[in-house]
């Protein structure tokens, strides 16, 4: 395996740790080999007690440390975090966007316009090792870079590389897709509850439910569609179930959401 390059974060956050700590769990760093930035005193000691790194309230440390840089704070505080610094991002910098809805065009002249460039959209299971990411090169990444970008999202999850025009849908389907997960699994808990359940029963049951029927699609290579014909007998509970599915536009609805959430995707990319 290739040697991975000292990684550094500027931003601190949860999705920054989740990122750290899965690399060294990976065996992809060491903690030596990581340094994460972050203007709140609190956000730096969370971020060091987790993780177990250096940490610094100065983006200039990190750039000087790191030959791959992660950004990870908020949208609107690219210019804020890169303004001071944009100097001295160079092409031996491999830069690393988690910023929702911020083209590589605009993170090309916040480095800049010399740092090799990707953009990357993970998602929330990533902070239990069950993310789902799509990330796309900019035109000076190379093909070594995206291996490299690969094997590290790949410690927290899955990956696929996507052209950048696509990753506002990455962003609707798998990016705010958890949301609509929590809300299918606390609808059938509700259900369970109406049914007689207990509530902590109900919920566990609904959950464990729904990461079965993922892996199932995951294991088996299935259609969705042919597991879900299996589990429907002839005359039985689970047809009446889907039936009323049907009846109430859930498959409509969570198509109509992802297009939704597309769109403002595309908006917030043109602010």
């Amino acid at each position: 395996m290739a040697e991975t390059p000292t990684i550094g974060f500027i931003g601190a956050g949860r999705m920054a740790a989740a990122l750290a700590k899965g690399f060294v769990n990976a065996g992809l760093v060491s903690t030596e080999e990581l340094i994460a930035s972050d203007p709140a005193p609190a956000g730096r000691e969370a971020f060091g007690l987790e993780v177990g790194c250096e940490t610094t309230d100065s983006n200039a440390d990190v750039l000087a440390k790191a030959k791959v840089i992660f950004l990870a704070f908020k949208p609107h505080q690219l210019d804020e975090a890169t303004e001071a610094v944009r100097d001295q991002f160079d092409e031996s910098h491999l830069v690393i966007s988690i910023l929702a809805g911020v083209r590589l065009a605009k993170l090309d002249a916040a480095c800049g316009g010399r740092a090799r460039l990707v953009r990357v959209m993970p998602n929330t299971p990533a902070l239990v090792g069950e993310g789902a990411c799509g990330y796309a090169l900019g035109q000076a990444a190379t093909a070594e870079d995206g291996e490299l970008v690969k094997r590290l999202l790949s410690a927290v999850g899955v990956a696929y590389e996507v052209n950048e025009s696509l990753i506002d849908a990455v962003t609707g389907l798998s990016g705010s897709g958890p949301a609509y997960g929590y809300m299918i699994i606390e609808a059938l808990s509700d259900g369970g509850v109406a049914a007689g359940l207990p509530r902590d029963i109900s919920t566990r049951l609904a959950a464990q439910t729904m990461l079965g029927a993922a892996k199932m699609v995951l294991e088996t290579g299935k259609h969705p569609g042919e597991l879900k014909d299996m589990v429907c007998s002839p005359g039985g509970t689970t047809i009446e179930g889907v039936h009323e599915l049907e009846e109430g536009g859930v498959r409509s609805a969570l198509i109509n959401a992802v297009r939704a959430a597309t769109e403002r995707a595309v908006e917030l990319g043109l602010e």
